[in-house]
């Protein structure tokens, strides 16, 4: 740890001490604090030019508070010791005020993370805006000059952050970890005289070091956006289906929320009281893997200071548990589950399969890699969204597709899944490849 991030983890630790004994101070019974800081920069060039250059930084606090059962938060930017009294003292004015709730509370002391393993999840870039713009109107270039009819351009960005991430409670918890996100992101305008299409690539990393260089990003927003062109409407049918890996984590975020505390004690959920209940097809095994270095869902602990664990959720298509906050879990009288603020690093195991093996295997149906609009029912899980991409006949892409919407229910869906590739895209906090489903509804003209 360099003499920066030392001192920084005294300080806003010194923080939240103060906070938490400000709160007892005040009558609160139990208290805890979370504290984000950060800076960071993004620099936008469009056709050449510089279109934005942004610093940022970026300081917050949050406090809640519990007096017995009743429970209160407030928040503030402001550091200063008056301005933490005056954010405490809000707290617990609404904690005095709300009703009470059995179910709130901290987690148990037990349960509290003993230990925070380096996960790699710092390495800020000290990049300067003038290297930056280079950089941006480079990787613009290059994607320009893939194709002529690439003829405009929607921007490309170049950006760097770096922060912290602290929390405590009264229990006498009290850790934190430094971590750094980092974007190159290209997107380019192509027409012929059947219309413009627009597309592009990006690539993010904790660690500027794996990132895509700007040749690759260029290369593939080029060519995603040409592949587009003079794209055609389907007729209506029932047919096979991939989802392309970005597009295919949405399938796995919808099964997150239905088996997230919260759907579940509102009685929200189509995955409801289905523990050791088939879900997915039976080769599937979907878990969670917290501690994978430098991932960008990697924590240690969750926003409640539980320890992070890896943990299966799916294992041969069968439920085996859900995704709780100490709060839900007490709702439904199961044992939390570190899964405050969601999940870390979903992961999705993979067949063999390359997404061309995928293509060649489907032989005749759609191969999805745009959709448009939100729409999963999670009460009933019907699925309908549009959707591009392409049509594939003889296990080859034909041509472009668009304007199409794709319809199902996602029980049925997840039960269809056929495989998942081992094209797995790393950008975010559900790690999948693309994945072919059996069969679908697709409406078109």
């Amino acid at each position: 740890m360099s003499c920066r991030t030392e001192q920084e983890t005294k300080e806003l630790s010194g923080i939240i001490l103060n906070i938490l004994e400000e709160a007892k101070k005040q009558g609160a019974t139990a208290a805890e604090a979370d504290i984000g800081t950060g800076a960071g920069l993004t620099v936008t060039t469009r056709l050449g030019e510089v279109e934005k250059i942004e610093h940022e930084r970026d300081k917050g606090l949050g406090v809640t508070v519990f007096i017995g059962n009743k429970k209160g938060n407030a928040s503030s930017s402001d550091f200063a010791e008056d301005a933490i009294k005056e954010t405490v003292t809000a707290a617990c004015n609404i904690a005095k005020f709300t009703s009470e709730d059995e179910f709130a509370g901290l987690p148990d002391a037990e349960l509290m993370a003993t230990e925070s393993p380096d996960l790699d999840l710092y390495h800020p870039w000290e990049i300067s805006a003038e290297d930056a713009i280079q950089l941006a109107v480079e990787c613009e270039a290059i994607a320009r000059s893939e194709d002529k009819r690439i003829n405009n351009s929607d921007g490309t960005s170049v950006s760097t952050y770096s922060g912290n991430h602290f929390y405590g409670n009264s229990h006498g918890f009290i850790d934190g970890w430094h971590w750094s996100s980092h974007t190159i992101d290209c997107t380019v305008i192509a027409e012929t005289s059947h219309g413009m299409q627009r597309d592009g690539w990006y690539s993010k990393a904790r660690n500027k070091n794996n990132l895509q260089n700007i040749h690759d990003i260029a290369k593939e927003a080029a060519k995603r956006t040409t592949q587009r062109l003079d794209a055609k409407k389907l007729s209506t049918r029932q047919c096979p289906v991939i989802f392309e890996a970005p597009v295919a984590s949405g399938l796995f975020s919808a099964f997150v929320t239905a088996i997230s505390g919260g759907s579940l004690y509102r009685k929200a959920s189509f995955l409801l009281d289905k523990i050791d209940e088939q879900i997915f097809a039976d080769h599937i095994h979907i878990h969670e893997q917290p501690h994978l270095q430098g991932a960008l869902g990697s924590a240690p602990f969750d926003n409640e200071g539980l320890a992070t664990k890896n943990r299966d959720l799916i294992v041969d298509g069968i439920l085996q548990g859900y995704v709780l906050s100490s709060y839900s879990a007490r709702k439904l009288g199961l044992k939390p589950t570190a899964n405050a603020g969601g999940v870390h690093n979903l992961t999705i195991d993979t067949s063999e399969h390359d997404l061309d093996a995928l293509i060649k295997q489907m032989d005749t149906g759609l191969f999805i890699t745009d959709m448009i609009g939100f729409g999963v029912n999670q009460i009933t899980g019907d699925y309908s969204r549009g959707a591009s991409g392409f049509w594939v006949e003889n296990g080859e892409l034909q041509y472009p597709v668009e304007e199409i919407t794709v319809a199902g229910n996602l029980t049925e869906m997840y039960k269809q899944i056929v495989h998942i590739g081992n094209d797995i895209d790393p950008r975010g906090n559900i790690l999948t490849g693309s994945v072919l489903i059996e069969n679908m509804m697709i409406a078109g003209e």
